[in-house]
């Protein structure tokens, strides 16, 4: 449908052989899809993101909006292991007592005091029926 579609980008009509559909409802310029973040070009042979009509890089729609460590908010990549902990997420090298700096491990008893864990060791027991 070149010349009928206009870009999500600039507005313009898409008058060039080619186009971009990102989405069902979204067509672009191929000069015109580019990351709101960094600018990087973004083609068939990138994987791109949208949010709010904005089309962004894996790296930067994964730092801007990805989830974060509760630890050190770094973002995760897709390779990291990671532990929970009710809503939050760690980083395995970020699970650590905030008392003693004792890394946890699974299987390990914690307690969560807001975005604090603590070992056992610094928490101490449970209350019976806890």
């Amino acid at each position: 449908r070149p010349g009928l579609a206009l870009c999500a980008g600039c507005g313009g009509r898409i008058q060039d052989p080619f186009l971009l559909r990102v989405s069902p409802d979204l067509e672009w310029h191929v000069a015109c899809l580019k990351c709101a973040e960094c600018g990087q070009p973004l083609d068939e042979t990138c994987t791109c993101f949208l949010r709010d009509g904005k089309a962004y890089c894996k790296r930067d729609y994964s730092r801007l909006f990805g989830i974060k460590c509760a630890q050190c908010r770094a973002a995760f990549s897709s390779s990291d292991l990671v532990m929970r902990a009710r809503d939050h997420v760690y980083h395995l090298e970020c699970f650590r007592c905030a008392a003693c700096g004792r890394q946890l491990l699974p299987g390990d008893q914690f307690c969560l005091r807001e975005r604090d864990l603590l070992c056992r060791a610094d928490h101490g027991s449970p209350p019976d029926g806890a």
